[in-house]
């Protein structure tokens, strides 16, 4: 019995060194890393990260790569602040010239491959950004990375991935991952791919040709992600596939989805909870680090953040944020105490810091089993998913006034519509005053639904009919009934060239999707501290807009008090100011849309590839879904520019149209950019003819005839009847579930509405002269017949007789007159 313990006791003790061993072997073979350089900005990042970093009980070793001069480090106070490894600086090339310090990352990494010895002891290595906060271990191998597929973040601004950009740089463009962040290699994929990182970052750094936001993403257009790139192209180069996982990492002011617990926080975008914000870009120069007693202002406590929010994926956002913040502070008061400063003074944010509450509320965090699913799982979810339920449904609007100028582009509008094959229902939102109505000729052009005009403001009388988009949203909403769950915002000088829908362009409730309107330089300005609590979070959107119904609801009213507030801050109309290049103030609604969707923090999707302008150049193989003609296009000597026919009725002109653009066959081609730019502006004047010309087949005797169209004669009757906010019944709405073949069809059937019975006028009168005559021949024999026995029985009633005659005769006129009216025709008697 014994020997049966002694034996026992000792695999007892086998085992539990074996375990050890385990452990301190996965400690050792695990390397996180992360890339600074000798600057106070990055300093305090990285005083946050590390103590993010011992928080959340990261395993194994942890690297700062230092990139710095000669000169820099004479003067640099933070090598204490991180284990480090020093690399040579690449900040500026020392082949080009080029100043360009993001080159660091991949060039500090290369060199910590070749030249450490920790890199020689090491199976998985994660690699991180300073600006984030650790909430939980990192592991590579529970979080599914596998030798020759590495698990990244998505970065999906990377649009180069899909257009000319990768053809050029990347000999494999279809293997181009857009990922980033957060990323966790096999440490023999990182050897075999770290040089072709720093080639292909040089690479894509010196293409300036290919700088443009619409090709690469880049909001400034300087090439600053070349680094990005030159990672995602030095992967798809040897055929280096990942696992892209979009739950690992989270921007605080995010919203985290249901179910979803980030391991890591990056705060590279400005965010704000209630009246406090945090924008790291505002720390440059911070040396808050070497500065005694000194921390980042403190947010909101928690117990404020549950008051502030009620939805608990809302408030778990929140409180990401503050988290974010209060792990970065903690970290400065460990560092100042570390630096040898004096015990700080008692505040209750610092006993907040120091407080049991807070180590619990920032305990290391797991990911669940959702936030370790792959995009492509995901992808495969969401296709069996679809193939269940039915797509949300959509209607599509637009605003208008009563004007010949917006007719024609109503006419240009519905044809596209019809042929785009765009879901639901679309509405013009007319605004009119009652005197415009009498004289309207319009009211079949579209679904419309009836709006006041607030072109001349009730209260202030400031002239501005831009105002009558935001207002005419507002009233539609509060008077239709809607049964859509996204609504599609378009302008009337648009031509549809495919369908916009929210399953596409990823709009979500919350997120709504929108194209950008650069010039908004407002949002970066004083116009936007003025005009919003949350200048941080106005977007430079515009045009095209696809938005939840919820979102909408509670925007529209916004949108509409902006407009009139920035239209009556004429101090600040200046160019310089608001990008308006008449300084009048006319772009006021645009920033009325965009502070008054950053008063509800309402962050937009911003998709370059929805809307393109005729005559700019297109991006390389993007299908883009509208033309937007608001400017001067042209070719050759063949121009067209919308503003030159506001005052000419091209609607109620019979064969009325523009002139035509130039055959294609005119066209050089020896310019492709210049070939393509060409061939869409041609095909916006074209559609815009076609759809003139369809209109007056409807409308229209025939081409020879100079009489008006056969609507003329029926708006003055039905235009009368209009009541604002009552859609035209005749056309409530119209559904795209067409062919392209139905414009023709259209025409025929609005033909057969539009001609007169004529062949049954003469028998319809025939027989109501035969009725009067019998009717008036039995009323004389009556009348014969009382006055006869009248005279018999009591003398003389005439005069009854004739009253009794009279009202005969007026019932039968009063038949008559109705009937006349109701078919609308005007046969005297």
């Amino acid at each position: 019995m014994a020997r049966v313990l002694i034996v026992s006791l000792l695999v007892g003790i086998v085992v539990c060194i074996g375990f050890s061993e385990a452990a301190r072997k996965h400690e050792w073979r695990l390397h996180t890393l992360f890339s600074v350089e000798c600057q106070n900005y990055f300093d305090w990042q990285t005083v946050g990260l590390m103590n993010s970093y011992r928080k959340a009980k990261q395993p194994g070793p942890i690297t700062r790569l230092l990139s710095c001069t000669d000169e820099e480090k004479k003067n640099y106070r933070g090598m204490h602040l991180a284990p480090t490894f020093e690399v040579p600086s690449m900040s500026k090339h020392p082949r080009t010239g080029d100043w360009y310090p993001a080159i660091n990352k991949p060039a500090g990494v290369l060199h910590w491959l070749k030249h450490s010895k920790d890199a020689k002891n090491v199976d998985w290595v994660v690699i991180l950004d300073a600006d984030m906060i650790i909430r939980g271990p990192i592991l590579p191998w529970e979080l599914g990375a596998e030798k020759g597929r590495p698990v990244a973040a998505y970065y999906g601004y990377l649009r180069g991935c899909d257009n000319i950009l990768a053809q050029l740089h990347t000999k494999h463009p279809e293997l181009c991952d857009k990922v980033g962040g957060l990323l966790a290699f096999h440490i023999d994929d990182l050897r075999a791919f770290a040089p072709l990182w720093l080639s292909k970052t040089e690479e894509v750094r010196e293409d300036k040709a290919h700088w443009a936001t619409n090709i690469t993403g880049d909001i400034y257009g300087k090439g600053w992600i070349s680094e990005m790139y030159g990672y995602s192209f030095g992967a798809a180069e040897i055929g280096l596939r990942h696992k892209i996982n979009d739950n690992l990492m989270i921007y605080p002011g995010y919203v985290p989805r249901e179910g979803i617990e980030p391991i890591l926080l990056h705060y590279g975008l400005p965010f704000s909870v209630g009246n406090w914000s945090f924008n790291k870009l505002a720390h440059h120069e911070d040396g808050i680090v070497y500065e005694c007693g000194r921390l980042f202002p403190e947010p909101p406590y928690p117990r404020e953040v549950r008051q502030m929010e009620l939805d608990p994926n809302r408030r778990r956002g929140l409180f990401l944020s503050i988290e974010c913040i209060n792990i970065i502070n903690e970290g400065l008061l460990l560092q100042h105490a570390a630096n040898g400063c004096p015990k700080p003074t008692w505040s209750k944010y610092l006993n907040f810091l120091k407080s049991k509450a807070f180590a619990e509320l920032t305990k290391p965090k797991y990911p669940t089993p959702a936030t370790l699913q792959m995009m492509e799982d995901t992808k495969e979810d969401d296709n069996a998913l679809d193939a269940e339920k039915p797509h949300p449904k959509i209607h599509t609007v637009f605003s208008t006034e009563c004007t010949t100028y917006f007719d024609w582009q109503t006419v240009g509008l519905m044809h596209s519509f019809r042929l785009s094959g765009q879901p639901g229902n679309i509405t013009r939102l007319l605004s009119c005053t009652d005197e415009d109505l009498k004289q309207y000729k319009g009211h079949d052009l579209a679904p419309t639904h009836y709006v006041p005009s607030m072109s001349r403001h009730p209260l202030t009388g400031d002239w501005y009919p831009a105002i009558n988009k935001p207002a005419a949203v507002l009233h539609w909403l509060n008077h239709a009934n809607i049964d859509a769950e996204f609504i599609v915002i378009l302008d009337a000088d648009m031509i549809l060239r495919g369908p916009i829908t929210p399953w596409e362009f990823k709009a979500a409730r919350g997120r709504p999707v929108s194209t950008p309107y650069d010039y908004l330089i407002g949002c970066d300005n004083e116009l936007a501290k003025l005009h919003t609590s949350h200048p941080e979070a106005c977007d430079k959107v515009g045009g095209v807009i696809i938005m939840h119904i919820d979102d909408l609801r509670k925007f529209a009213l916004l949108w509409l008090h902006k407009t009139e507030e920035v239209r009556a801050d004429r101090a600040h109309y200046a160019r310089n100011i608001t990008g308006d290049i008449y300084e009048s103030g006319w772009i006021s609604e645009m920033y009325g849309y965009s502070f008054g969707a950053a008063e509800l923090k309402l962050k937009h999707t911003v998709n370059n590839e929805i809307l393109i302008y005729p005559g700019y150049v297109p991006a390389p193989g993007v299908k883009y879904r509208v033309f937007h003609y608001g400017l001067r296009f042209g070719t050759g000597n063949w121009s067209f520019d919308k503003a030159d026919w506001r005052d000419v009725d091209m609607v109620n002109r019979c064969w009325a149209k523009f002139p035509d653009p130039p055959d294609l066959s005119t066209l050089d081609r020896a310019n492709e950019d210049g070939f393509q730019r060409d061939l869409l502006s041609i095909e916006c004047a074209k559609t815009l003819n076609e759809a003139l010309t369809l209109h007056h087949e409807r409308r229209c005797p025939n081409a020879n005839s100079l009489s008006p169209p056969k609507e003329e004669q029926r708006t003055e009757e039905s235009g009368m009847s209009r009541k604002f906010g009552i859609v035209d019944e005749s056309t409530d709405s119209i559904s795209n579930h067409i062919s392209v073949n139905h414009s023709e069809q259209l025409r025929k059937d609005s033909e057969d509405l539009d001609s007169v019975p004529k062949d049954e006028m003469p028998s319809s009168f025939r027989f109501w002269v035969i009725f009067l005559w019998a009717f008036s021949g039995c009323g004389f024999v009556v009348v014969v017949y009382m006055v006869y026995s009248g005279h018999k029985r009591r003398g003389s009633r005439a005069k009854p007789h004739r009253t009794r005659r009279r009202s005969v005769h007026t019932g039968f006129m009063e038949m008559n007159g109705r009937d006349r009216h109701s078919r609308g025709l005007d046969v005297p008697l």
